[in-house]
């Protein structure tokens, strides 16, 4: 047709497009009507799977409908060996695959959500499996908190050591609404033992009171999805493996997973976090203005226990012994616990703060030590012998050898 538009005769135009001149004729008046073939029908060869498809497997597929087409396959192979080569996996995943199509059971449908600007701000946590860090060439054991905006996708993320804890979430929760310059009106999770106790039906029973605390501080009001059900939390899921594979490029490009300092590797996530933040400027500045405001003080995002000094200038929180400076031995400290390090004071005085010590989850062992030779060196300046015998040896020598007159005192011992 295009060939007789620009001024072709019949002839010309029909030998352009492989067609007859008297069909190029019927096209142009309209009265030519393209052949219809067949449908294939019919089968080239005999059907390998006559025997045992309707007597066998359709029986199997409609007790368990999951069951895939290599399961099928290896179970022919195990009753009937030697009969069902190789050569019939193909035809077997085909005929499967239509079964599931034309007789199959119903599949759950998802329906795409609709969010409103300021209204939902989703948390969870995560873990690398990706990639291993290290923290000055040593393994480093933690976890991520993920939060985002619903509406406009804006994410903050920030390491956690240790496990889910309350604690953890409540440092990360408010680190993100702080940075992000306001709160959503729900604040939406998994069933997080962080937040709840996960004891069945009882909803309200199982909140637990720090975090309905939490939410009714920043006038959020809390929500989850059902439990096992992970695609209703997608706002956050999903996200979750699109930032981890992000961060693995950003880490090939880096050409290292190692950092001097855990702040090192915050901020490099905190760079990410900008760039990903930056695609969505647009709809976060729609959805600023319906954030409400913050409150005027922050949550304590810590635990409160009282320990007592003991007469080897230790203290022991949460099975882990820790030393401390020996001017507090015989004093009961008051001990905010955070995820990442403990702050003690005696009255309102801040006197000591700890690098927080978490034995790894792969651990035979529940206690550990966290011994600063700095806190006992003047004791062990007026009593070097003590040394000799001291539990903490090892922990003090930090994997150098004892000098030789010492080892040679211990020897004799």
């Amino acid at each position: 047709m295009r060939a007789r538009e620009s001024g072709c005769t019949q002839e010309t135009a029909a030998a352009k497009g492989g067609l007859s001149v008297r069909t190029g004729r019927r096209i142009e008046k309209g009265e030519h009507q393209p052949q219809r073939r067949k449908p294939h029908d019919w089968r080239t060869r005999a059907d390998p799977l006559a025997e045992v498809w309707e007597s066998e497997l359709v029986p199997l597929l409609l007790d368990q409908p999951k069951l895939q087409a290599m399961t099928l396959y290896e179970y022919l192979q195990q009753k009937y060996p030697g009969k069902y080569g190789s050569s019939i996996l193909r035809t077997l995943q085909r005929r499967v695959q239509q079964w599931k199509a034309s007789s199959g059971p119903p599949r759950e449908v998802m329906f795409e959500q609709v969010h409103r600007p300021g209204v939902m701000g989703l948390s969870d946590f995560t873990k690398l499996k990706q990639v291993k860090i290290t923290i000055a060439g040593k393994p480093f054991e933690h976890l991520l908190y993920h939060y985002r905006l619903a509406y406009s996708g804006w994410q903050y993320v920030q390491v956690i050591l240790g496990g889910e804890s309350f604690i953890a979430l409540c440092q990360g929760l408010q680190n993100a609404i702080e940075k992000s310059g306001g709160c959503p009106l729900e604040h939406r999770s998994d069933s997080l033992s962080a937040a709840y106790r996960n004891l069945g039906g009882r909803t309200n029973e199982d909140l637990t009171q720090m975090y309905q605390r939490l939410c009714q501080h920043y006038r959020m009001r809390p929500t989850r999805n059902n439990r096992g059900i992970a695609h209703e939390n997608g706002s956050i899921e999903s996200p979750h493996g699109y930032f981890k594979n992000r961060l693995h490029q950003a880490l090939l490009l880096r050409g290292s997973c190692d950092f001097d300092h855990i702040a090192d590797y915050q901020g490099f996530i905190n760079q990410m976090m900008e760039v990903l933040n930056a695609k969505i400027c647009q709809k976060f500045q729609e959805e600023q203005p319906y954030l409400h405001s913050l409150p005027e003080h922050r949550y304590p995002d810590y635990e409160i226990l009282s320990v007592k000094v003991t007469r080897q200038s230790t203290i022991t929180v949460r099975c882990i012994l820790y030393t401390v400076p020996s001017q507090l031995i015989g004093q009961r400290l008051t001990i905010h616990l955070y995820h990442d390090r403990l702050i003690g004071f005696v009255g309102n005085a801040l006197v000591v703060e700890l690098l927080r010590i978490h034995v790894p989850s792969n651990s035979h062992l529940r206690r550990a030590r966290c011994v600063n030779y700095r806190h006992v060196i003047d004791s062990l300046r007026r009593k070097p012998r003590a040394f000799l015998h001291c539990s903490w040896q090892q922990d003090l020598l930090r994997g150098r050898q004892l000098p030789p007159i010492m080892a040679a005192d211990v020897d004799a011992a």
